[in-house]
């Protein structure tokens, strides 16, 4: 099979969406198929072609430099004259989506879509967003198959776009991590890990907030920040005003390492995530398969987590003293650990595109021959398991 994963960004950029695609792509090339990711390269400096892990990683050039619009001309180019089996599209949020997607149609290539959904910095840009939604929908509703990474995405597109929720088929983000060191970093009994870009959306602000009510509690409790971004001068203001220097520390892991964010997790005691939306973020499904236990905000497709048995959460409008209360109580062991091995892996992930791709290419051949159309794969759970939006 010859497939392209379309995506905005790609490493050595970080994010989820740069993971999903990482992971799952370079299992499918490790299965003999031949796997393209067709990406961008604002800057011009990265390689236009390069094959990693057996697969194809090839850049087009986007504008604007200093933005994240990714007008990549070149992507539609690429579709246009590759003799790709299938598309998918890995995220809705640029001007990549729409150009790999008209790109496919006009090229009678059968394409999937995953949407990936999430916030951004900018307000406005958020303001707008149902305004894109019903700007792609006639484009999103020509793709063979939509994915939702939780069944919370998947409500919300399916409402947002009016498509059909028979249309969507439900696959977490997978969750596998290399294992730690030889020997494994010591845990550090009172190390609390808060991870994602440095947005204000993303909730590290409120952990920090939380941190001088917890150290009445535990004196010596750490808070490290990981990741990196535009709200990072913010943060460490936010440190200084309320002299946590000594208990707040701040890391990036780049993310072709892997098994030094293995190290980390492992030494970690708790791992928090008090985002205002998530779909089904990679962050926590990582620290899941470390065996770490995980508190979230109450909120979005965090919610589903929670309800899936595989984590815990506190209220998105808990003051600081309430966050501190339940922090405590996971350092302190009060609570029974997550059902972390039941979490889905990259595999999991991997092995349930492949199946996707399969069913869409065998309809989309049958439809070539003239017999009644394909019918459309139902929303369901990996493994069988119950989930709520």
């Amino acid at each position: 099979m010859h497939i392209a994963m379309v995506a905005a960004r790609y490493f050595p950029f970080m994010g989820g969406i740069e993971t999903v695609v990482h992971e799952t792509a370079r299992r499918l090339a490790a299965w003999d198929h031949r796997v393209v990711v067709l990406t961008t390269d604002p800057s011009g400096t990265l390689p236009t072609e390069e094959t990693r892990d057996g697969m194809l990683i090839r850049r087009v050039k986007a504008w604007p430099k200093t933005k994240d619009y990714y007008i990549a001309p070149g992507i539609y180019n690429d579709l246009a004259e590759q003799r790709y089996d299938l598309v998918h599209i890995q995220g809705y949020h640029t001007f990549v989506a729409p150009i790999g997607m008209l790109a496919a149609i006009r090229h009678r290539i059968p394409f999937v879509v995953n949407f990936h959904a999430g916030h951004h910095p900018s307000r406005l840009r958020n303001a707008l967003r149902a305004v894109q939604w019903r700007m792609l929908a006639p484009l999103v509703g020509r793709a063979e198959r939509l994915i939702g990474c939780s069944a919370f995405e998947a409500a919300l597109f399916a409402k947002g776009m009016r498509l059909d929720p028979a249309r969507f088929t439900l696959i977490y983000n997978g969750s596998s991590m290399p294992p730690p060191s030889d020997p494994p970093p010591p845990v550090e009994p009172h190390l609390i890990l808060s991870i994602g870009r440095l947005e204000r959306y993303k909730g590290h602000h409120r952990a920090i907030a939380a941190m001088p009510h917890l150290l009445q509690r535990i004196r010596d409790a750490r808070l490290q920040i990981v990741g990196s971004g535009s709200y990072e001068p913010e943060l460490r203001q936010l440190v200084g005003s309320l002299g946590l220097g000594a208990h707040v520390s701040f890391t990036s892991i780049p993310p072709d390492e892997r098994r030094r964010l293995s190290d980390l997790l492992h030494s970690a005691r708790l791992v928090v995530l008090f985002s205002e939306f998530e779909a089904n973020p990679v962050a926590v499904m990582e620290a899941l398969a470390a065996k770490r236990p995980v508190l979230v905000a109450d909120t979005s497709g965090l919610r589903e987590l929670v309800t899936n048995g595989w984590c815990r959460s506190v209220a998105l409008d808990a003051s600081p003293a309430a966050l501190a209360t339940e922090m405590a109580a996971e350092l302190e062991g009060l609570h029974q650990p997550s059902a972390a091995a039941s979490v889905p892996s990259w595999d999991d992930c991997a092995s349930q595109l492949l199946a996707l791709y399969e069913s869409v290419l065998a309809g989309h051949k049958m439809d070539r021959a003239g017999t009644p159309t394909r019918a459309i794969q139902a929303c369901t759970i990996p493994s069988g398991r119950d989930t709520a939006g």
